[in-house]
């Protein structure tokens, strides 16, 4: 299953979390850095408004042939063609999802705790969220911080993809990996930086070594 997923350095964006530019700039850096997968997260936007951006951010990524994942609303993922969708265990089941969207190239699960990775929904994901692995300001509505130990345990239970999230950055993306986690996933580490694609850089040497 981890063979099937090559992506190293993955990008959560939203245009609020952007800082210093618009957030389709900050995407276009990001990936010129190193990012290799990136999720657009609105949480509190409209479905139109959501579409909207995630037409013109797809329409950036094509160019550089990275994929597109929408977060949380299945509509905006089949309207734009996206490559996949990302869910937590509070939005809509894999299985609803994969019912749905029979042509769905990638989804993701995040998991909160073990007992969830011997469920149907973690079986039906292609990959994994670790969410969060150090506790984070962006993301207030989580159970449990997993730590380096967390992602070990994880690894040593299940092949499937490991994506980790939650408070990643350049001090810790390395330990994170060697830890068993295939992929890293930032938010505020790049759309917060004055040059995101210098962080996307760093972070990628860092995930690389």
């Amino acid at each position: 299953m981890v063979n099937s997923f090559p992506y190293k350095l993955y990008l959560v964006i939203s245009e609020e979390a952007c800082k210093h530019d618009h957030f389709l700039t900050v995407a276009e850096q990001a990936v010129k850095g190193g990012v290799d997968l990136v999720q657009l997260r609105e949480k509190n936007a409209s479905t139109a408004t959501f579409q909207q951006k995630a037409f013109q951010l797809k329409e950036i990524l094509d160019r550089y042939n990275v994929p597109l994942i929408i977060n949380d609303n299945l509509a905006v993922a089949r309207q734009v063609e996206a490559f996949g969708i990302h869910v937590g265990t509070s939005d809509i089941p894999p299985t609803q999802i994969r019912k749905q969207w029979k042509n769905v190239q990638c989804l993701g699960y995040s998991i909160e705790g073990l007992q969830q990775l011997e469920s149907l929904e973690t079986k039906t994901a292609d990959y994994l969220g670790v969410s969060p692995v150090f506790k984070t300001d962006t993301k207030t509505d989580t159970i449990i911080e997993w730590g380096l130990s967390g992602i070990e345990k994880i690894r040593s239970l299940t092949n499937k993809a490991l994506v980790a999230i939650g408070n990643m950055n350049i001090e810790n993306a390395n330990e994170v990996i060697k830890s068993g986690a295939d992929c890293i996933a930032v938010v505020s580490a790049i759309c917060a930086a004055q040059n995101p694609a210098k962080a996307a850089e760093q972070l990628r040497n860092e995930i690389e070594k």
